[in-house]
C-alpha cells in the first residue's frame, strides 16, 4: 500500500465515521443531541474535504478544481443523493414501501451513473 493511499484510507474511514455518528445523533430524537450531532458532522465533512485535498496534493494535482464539468458532476452528485435519501424515507419514515424502494432504485442508477461520467467509457 503506497503512503497516499493509507493518507486517504486514515482520513476516510475518521471523517466517515464521526459524519456517520453526527448525523445519526442529529436525526435520532431518542438521542436527544441535535446540536452536537450537528458539530460532530460538520467536523465529519471537514476531515473528508481535507482528505481530498492532501489526496490532491499527494498526486501532485491541485488541490481543488473549479471548471463546468466539475460544477455539473457536483450537481449532478447532489440530485442522485437527494434522490436515493427520499427513496430512504419513503420506505423507512413514511410507510410507502413499494414507491419507496422504486425511488430508492432510480437513486442508486443515478449513483452508477457517476461512473462513466466522471470515468468515462472506453
Amino acid at each position: 500500500m503506497s503512503k497516499k493511499d493509507f493518507v486517504s484510507l486514515i482520513f476516510s474511514v475518521v471523517g466517515g465515521i464521526l459524519f456517520a455518528l453526527g448525523m445519526c445523533m442529529a436525526l435520532l430524537p431518542e438521542w436527544g443531541a441535535m446540536t452536537q450531532g450537528i458539530v460532530i458532522g460538520v467536523i465529519g465533512l471537514a476531515v473528508l474535504l481535507v482528505m481530498v485535498m492532501v489526496r490532491r496534493k499527494m498526486d501532485g494535482k491541485p488541490a481543488i478544481v473549479f471548471n463546468g464539468k466539475a460544477i455539473a458532476i457536483t450537481l449532478f452528485c447532489i440530485v442522485a443523493t437527494v434522490v436515493f435519501g427520499v427513496g430512504m424515507c419513503m420506505t423507512m419514515v413514511w410507510n410507502m414501501m413499494v414507491p419507496g424502494i422504486a425511488v430508492g432504485i432510480v437513486g442508486i442508477v443515478l449513483l452508477l451513473c457517476l461512473i462513466p461520467i466522471c470515468k468515462g467509457l472506453k
